[in-house]
């Protein structure tokens, strides 16, 4: 794998491979550290990124693509929210939909 990560032009050892492979890494990679191992292991910068954001952070974050900030705001609003509250919020979002709905008739 650091083969292929120096064929790709990227700088990364065995040795760190090795400790990679055996959950050995005791500091977090830096990024160029991490396009190094994307590029090691075949896969999309961004999933390594999130899976790193994952192991040293303990952040999970979700994506929302194609959606303005006001939605993004909300959808993050809600995620911080309990059970209850989000079926809450949920519910009324729901009612607004059938009167808006029902108005159209």
């Amino acid at each position: 794998m650091a083969d292929q990560a120096s064929a790709a032009g990227y700088s990364i050892s065995k040795a760190y491979m090795q400790k990679l492979a055996t959950n050995n890494v005791t500091t977090a990679p830096s990024p160029e550290r991490l396009e190094a191992i994307a590029s090691a292991i075949g896969r999309p910068l961004a999933l390594v990124k999130r899976a790193a954001a994952i192991q040293w952070l303990r952040y999970d974050a979700t994506e929302l693509s194609g959606y303005d900030d006001d939605v993004r705001i909300i959808v993050a609003h809600l995620a911080g929210m309990d059970r209850p509250d989000v079926r809450r919020w949920r519910a009324m979002i729901e009612a607004a939909e059938r009167a808006e709905a029902e108005g159209d008739d």
